[in-house]
């Protein structure tokens, strides 16, 4: 009687601390504070998931449903820049129409209950001409990201008008716009981001907190609490001068330590600041660690076309949250299409007046992100997924968790010696955060592995962590002692953990009991009383509303025969150029007169997304329209090769297109790019197969 009645306090014990912990909810209007550790939203600390996408590279028509995408994927927080030259390109012209239209855009995020923190520049590079910049604020011959007076005053003619598309839909206001951030990568005085600042708030912002980049170090710093430092990491980048595989410091991304800065973001214009040597100074540490750039993919430049995998967003983000962060921002989140200037495109190229570092795209920002350039669900969508839902339910209970380096810091790039781990705990629960990946490192699998954490000693028997494996395993929460699971979320009482692939489970209870050796029944079935182990797969849709995504059935291609023909083989091969900033140039308009062009015959029924498989240098899709013999050939789509397929959506041909032509200059011999090892760089142009996908 004695041990039941023992047991039966277990029980209780083990359901109310499951009770504790308790799913963060973001409501607008709440008080908004912050400490060392995370935001405190009504009262509630939360751990947020940013997601960031460009509203003016999205038709307006398609912002609703790639809005309920993005919060259905567990983002909570939406990062956008306001890129003035899509403003402001013709001196006292602003536009503020269709897909430039912020005021139409936030009431959607507010109606859809998403939180929003603007990237009001005046500065926010993000691939545009300029960093943003007007030309003819450029040539006007003012001081650019400075204290000159007449560039503030430009600055705060354009915060105005911003100001006009906000106004009503502050946060004090019940509005989705809960922050602003000042300018981007920024390394002079703190005084020109407190000027900007002190222009905002003059005009009438009043958020709950505003922030900066906090890479490259400040000549002098900004007052203390003024602005939040946002910190970032990418896998890989397309700015780098190199066109040779794993360059640069990427490779740090994947090791947990305490330093939150980093030297290999804009690393083609920034200086190495040094700030990776030693510890984080005091001042920084009083901050919360929160990023706004973690690489959710990457562009390709036309020197270096970078081919990202879904292991290496995942991995990234467990590094940062393992290493005290407790906001993890993605850029991009959601890819788009640069829109059409009124003076020629908006890119960077390295013939622009200003940040003209490297070629990109005239069109495509599609970065590779969890959600592409036309809205399309990529792997790391779902992968991201399960982590941000422990993020949600588990947030609370993170956020003031310390945390603690078991494992040398300064690894070497490739370094294979050792597991890469951290905990983070509050000295009764932990989460014990395991990296074994590292873009292009191979890293093998280790064996003998055992972890003491908070005089827990896991599992009874070393294990083998696989090659590839990134997790998060428990300790002291919800009633389980231990596991080597992850787990992922809490719902109704129950407790939903995902079995790591090559690793087998053991859960260790409260109550005493240990489970060994158990394998996932999924979501109909618990393996014991209220807990649940499901797979990796089923860990990524738990609780995922389907009927949000209209792309679910991209797996399965709606036409795989779209037909086509080639119409004209390529004629003589243009010269690659080496730009002012020692880069292969991209081509220009007058050179696809000499691509090789094939015609597209467009289905009746074209409300999909075509997918081009080719091989080549740079492509282009013109959509010709008009009728008779007035056809003229508009441009739609662009795409540096880099052995994934080029993409369109169909549903965005012009009313009048007849048909599509598609243009492929061929691949040369020896040409100075940095192709991945999943291109096939054969010289020449072909078109492998069309498909048409379901939208």
């Amino acid at each position: 009687m004695k041990k039941t009645r023992i047991l039966t306090l277990l029980l209780v014990l083990m359901a109310l601390a499951t009770k504790n912990v308790h799913s963060q909810k973001i409501t607008f209007g709440e008080s908004v504070t912050w400490d060392r550790h995370s935001l405190i939203i009504g009262g509630q600390r939360v751990c947020p998931v940013m997601g960031e996408v460009h509203y003016s590279r999205i038709p307006a028509d398609e912002w609703r449903q790639e809005v309920k995408k993005m919060r259905a994927g567990g983002v909570t927080l939406i990062a956008c820049y306001i890129f003035w030259n899509h403003i402001e390109e013709l001196e006292n012209q602003f536009d503020w129409s269709g897909q430039r239209n912020l005021r139409t855009f936030l009431t959607i995020c507010k109606e859809e209950k998403m939180p929003v923190v603007l990237r009001v520049g005046p500065f926010c590079h993000g691939e545009v001409r300029n960093g943003g910049i007007p030309d003819w604020v450029v040539k006007s011959g003012c001081r650019l990201r400075s204290e000159d007076p007449v560039f503030l005053g430009y600055v705060e003619r354009f915060y105005r008008q911003i100001f006009t598309q906000v106004q009503g839909l502050q946060w004090k206001d019940d509005g989705p716009v809960i922050a602003a951030q000042f300018d981007n990568e920024y390394r002079g005085r703190g005084s020109y981001l407190m000027a900007l600042k002190h222009i905002a708030t003059g005009i009438g912002f009043d958020l709950p907190f505003y922030t900066r980049t906090g890479w490259p170090e400040l000549a002098t710093p900004v007052p203390f609490g003024e602005m939040l430092p946002l910190y970032g990491d990418y896998a890989d980048g397309f700015w780098d001068r190199s066109i040779k595989e794993g360059v640069g410091n990427y490779y740090k991304a994947f090791n947990f330590r305490i330093q939150r800065t980093t030297d290999a973001i804009a690393s083609e214009q920034l200086a190495p600041s040094g700030s990776q040597k030693g510890e984080e100074s005091k001042g920084l540490q009083a901050y919360p660690y929160f990023t706004c750039e973690l690489g959710g993919g990457m562009m390709q430049s036309y020197h270096r076309r970078i081919y990202t995998y879904p292991e290496d967003a995942y991995a990234m983000a467990v590094v940062k949250l393992g290493s005290g962060s407790n906001l993890l921002g993605y850029y991009m989140y959601h890819g788009g299409t640069n829109p059409k200037g009124k003076l020629g495109y908006l890119n960077e190229t390295q013939r622009c007046l200003t940040t003209n570092y490297n070629d990109l795209p005239v069109l495509n920002y599609d970065f590779q992100a969890p959600l592409g350039e036309f809205g399309q669900v990529n792997p790391h969508y779902y992968l991201l997924r399960k982590l941000h839902l422990f993020m949600h339910d588990f947030g609370e209970l993170l956020a003031p968790m310390e945390v603690f380096f078991p494992c040398e810091q300064d690894v070497k790039q490739g370094d294979d010696s050792s597991l890469r781990w951290s905990y983070r705990t509050d000295g009764k629960s932990a989460f014990v955060f395991v990296n074994n990946y590292e873009r292009f490192a191979n890293l093998t699998a280790k064996k003998g592995v055992q972890f003491d954490v908070c005089g827990t000693t896991f599992p009874r028997k070393p294990m083998t962590i696989p090659a590839g494996s990134s997790c998060i395993f428990p300790v002291n929460v919800c009633g389980i002692r231990y596991a080597t699971a992850q787990l992922i979320a809490q719902r109704d009482g129950n407790l939903y953990l995902e079995q790591i692939p090559g690793i087998s489970t053991e859960i260790a209870l409260q109550d005493g009991r240990v489970l060994r050796n158990v394998k996932a029944k999924g979501i109909e079935k618990p393996i014991y009383k209220n807990i649940y182990l499901v797979t990796s797969d089923e860990a990524g849709r738990l609780f995922y509303d389907e009927s949000v995504i209209q792309e679910l059935g991209v797996s399965a291609p709606v036409n795989s025969s779209i037909v086509f023909e080639k119409i004209r083989p390529a004629g003589p091969l243009r010269p690659i150029t080496i730009g002012v900033q020692k880069a292969a140039e991209e081509p220009v308009d007058e050179d696809f007169e000499w691509a090789a062009a094939y015609r597209i015959d467009i289905p009746a029924e074209h409300d999909g997304l075509l997918r081009i498989h080719y091989r080549g240098d740079v492509a282009r899709l013109y959509a010709i329209c008009g009728e008779g013999d007035v056809q003229t050939p508009r441009l739609v789509a662009d795409n540096f090769y880099n052995g994934l397929p080029m993409l369109y959506g169909l549903w965005r041909l012009p009313a009048d297109c007849s048909q599509l032509e598609l243009r492929i200059l061929p691949l040369q011999e020896d040409m100075p790019i940095y192709f991945p090892r999943e291109a096939d760089i054969t010289p020449g142009e072909e078109v492998i197969k069309i498909e048409l996908r379901a939208r």
